[in-house]
């Protein structure tokens, strides 16, 4: 039996965890309108270029190829994966076969395509390589080097001793601005990844409790990490006075985790709090909906997800211990900051 089809296909951040809920994947270019109407890529191409503005007529084959195969080539049975940037998930799912079109999508991503959502797992569970694969960039793709790994997870071929796959055919090349946009933004992925694996590799959870408190003491708190036992679900404790007398007081739960925290435990740290004290929740994942519905509903709670810790972490880099330092070596580099299609 042959090997399913693997695809990957990136959704901006906006769409949320709608795909997921909803069950599909969806691509953009809402100007074209129903795009099961367009019987070939001629056709594809014959429309982008109708409305390719001055410059970017070099980006209408790739698109073209993009369009294509979301309407003709991807078929039931095939896999897809789609990277969740919202909260750096890797979700992996079948195709069904079944294919719409939304009019007015509130996302601007009105072509659909049916999926049966297999599992969610954190990026932290892949290795690097195939990181790096799943961050093509163009919006729809084949995997190919890395297909096995993923149906490995899936159950759909042995976890040991399954070979990388090579490319066979190659995707259509990306337009200049496009594959340099693909650098920078796995630029900045890579460097997200490779900070939350150093942590979770090096560090205890009590000596990531640790890191936070130094991460806050660098950003002007003082900060000081509770008793290892009985804490009370409260890691650290933080505050602008140096006695800590003084309101605001915040208090700080630490999840040296990889995967989605629920409302249960954000709700466990709402508990500690008196008058005058705020909370914060540390992970190295992300959030389930209801426990982010609790922060935008509560004022005096803060969530911060792996992705926005590392950004705490770089732009304190400079104040943090030589030991930190060592443990997350990073240097200072410019990239291009095009806009994301």
């Amino acid at each position: 039996m042959s090997e399913p089809t693997v695809w990957g296909v990136h959704m901006g951040w906006h769409v949320d965890n709608r795909p997921i809920d909803g069950g599909y994947v969806a691509i953009g270019w809402p100007g074209l309108g129903d795009i099961r109407a367009y019987p070939d890529r001629e056709a594809f191409k014959a429309a982008l270029a109708a409305q390719a503005a001055e410059g970017h007529a070099g980006a209408v084959p790739v698109q073209a190829g993009i369009l294509f195969r979301f309407t003709h080539e991807m078929k039931a049975g095939d896999i897809v994966v789609y990277p969740s940037k919202h909260d750096r998930m890797v979700n992996i799912g079948r195709f069904t076969g079944q294919t719409s079109y939304v009019e007015g999508d509130g996302d601007e991503y009105p072509n659909r395509r049916e999926v049966e959502w297999l599992g969610h797992y954190p990026r932290n569970d892949f290795s690097q390589a195939a990181l790096n694969e799943i961050g093509s960039y163009v919006t729809l793709f084949r995997i190919r080097r890395h297909a096995r790994e993923i149906l490995a997870k899936i159950g759909l071929m042995p976890a040991q001793g399954a070979p990388a796959v090579t490319a066979d055919v190659a995707d259509d090349t990306a337009d200049d601005d496009a594959a340099t946009g693909s650098v920078s933004r796995q630029a900045e992925e890579t460097t997200a990844d490779f900070v939350i694996r150093r942590i979770m590799a090096d560090l205890s959870g009590y000596r990531f409790e640790e890191l936070v408190a130094h991460v806050l003491e660098c950003m002007g708190y003082t900060a000081r990490v509770t008793p290892r036992s009985n804490d009370g679900g409260v890691d650290v404790i933080a505050h602008m006075d140096a006695l800590g007398f003084q309101p605001p007081i915040v208090k700080v739960q630490c999840k040296r985790v990889t995967s989605q925290t629920g409302s249960p435990e954000v709700n466990q740290l709402l508990g500690t709090l008196g008058d005058g004290e705020f909370g914060l929740f540390v992970n190295l994942g992300s959030y389930s909906r209801s426990a982010v519905e609790l922060e935008r509903n509560r004022p005096k709670l803060r969530l911060i997800n792996g992705e926005q810790f590392v950004e705490l972490i770089q732009q304190h880099y400079g104040k943090l211990a030589p030991r930190y330092r060592s443990l997350i070596p990073l240097k200072l580099i410019y990239v291009p900051d095009l806009p994301q299609a």
